[in-house]
């Protein structure tokens, strides 16, 4: 969600010039916390249908068989209840921060539903795995948004730019695909792979590594839309936030990946320190003017176009 937030204080420098005093006292910080609040409880009730309904095929897995549902430590009527309360507790916040959230987040369980409840169960689905899973990305960007209740002038409500949301959305595809081919590596077995899920029925590394390079490209591409259209400026950040896909891909080429259990990414430090260094850089070259170097890309010719940024 954190981006999102980001966003809106970009675009209302942008549009205000206000000082930022000025600017981060338009944000509601009391609704953002709840909206916080909201997308945990929703991204929770998410994970116990997840654990749930993946408990046949995990007791398959080298690892996740000891997990407590796999295992049988958990009954799993008390675990259908939690899906639901939690669903309606988030949803519940939701509506205390304003529609468009509560909708969004809603949305956000939805694609949970539909990623893991059968017959559509898209996780079990070659390539709609990865895209149905990292839709959550630009889900919760647009939560982070939302959650800040930012009105155009005319009070309608305003929506985060299409090419940021789409760049979100192929970076977090891109994350997904390299924890799908640690997956496959690891388990080292086609034919058991295939058992414990179905997507690595069609799945092998070429074709894996094939859809790294879509993501990638796709990301890429979109990030480009932005930075020209919006923000020059952060063209100095590419080699960082490239530097930081390169080395999330060698952790994936390792054995036992830690791309593989993402909560445990925390204990890559190198990556950390990456990630915390680009996303500061980002945050400041969006936020900061370097006037000598986004003039340098202005173009000759004046177009008449607009400078103001309309999401």
């Amino acid at each position: 969600m954190l981006p999102g937030i980001v966003l809106v204080v970009w675009y209302l420098r942008e549009t205000t010039g206000g000082a930022w005093g000025e600017i981060l006292g338009q944000i509601n910080w009391i609704k953002v916390l709840i909206g916080i609040a909201a997308t945990c409880l929703v991204a929770s009730s998410n994970y116990v249908i997840n654990e749930v309904l993946d408990a046949p095929f995990d007791r398959l897995h080298p690892e996740k068989a000891t997990r407590p549902v796999p295992s049988g430590q958990v009954k799993v009527k008390w675990a259908y209840i939690e899906w639901i309360g939690l669903m309606i507790v988030g949803v519940g916040l939701g509506l205390l921060v304003n529609i468009p959230f509560a909708l969004t987040v809603f949305f956000l369980w939805v694609m949970g539903c539909i990623y893991n409840i059968p017959p559509v169960r898209s996780k079990n689905r070659p390539y709609l795995d990865v895209i149905s899973e990292s839709v959550n990305n630009p889900i919760r960007l647009a939560l982070g948004w939302y959650s800040t209740g930012i009105l155009a002038p005319d009070n309608s409500v305003l929506h985060p730019t299409l090419s940021v949301l789409l760049a979100y959305w192929m970076f977090g595809a891109f994350l997904m695909a390299v924890k799908r081919f640690a997956e496959y590596r690891m388990i080292d077995d086609p034919a058991r792979a295939g058992e414990y899920r179905e997507s690595f029925k069609h799945y092998n590394e070429e074709r894996l590594i094939e859809s790294l390079f879509f993501y990638g490209a796709f990301f890429g591409m979109m990030s480009g839309v932005f930075i020209a259209r919006y923000r020059m400026e952060l063209v100095l950040a590419t080699p960082l936030v490239a530097l930081c896909i390169a080395y999330y891909m060698h952790i994936g080429f390792r054995e036992n990946s830690a791309v593989q259990k993402p909560e445990k990414l925390y204990r890559e430090k190198k990556l950390m320190v990456l990630v915390a260094i680009s996303f500061a850089v980002c945050t400041f070259l969006l936020l900061v003017d370097i006037p000598a170097f986004s003039e340098f890309f202005e173009p000759n010719v004046d177009t008449g176009a607009s400078a103001v940024p309309s999401p």
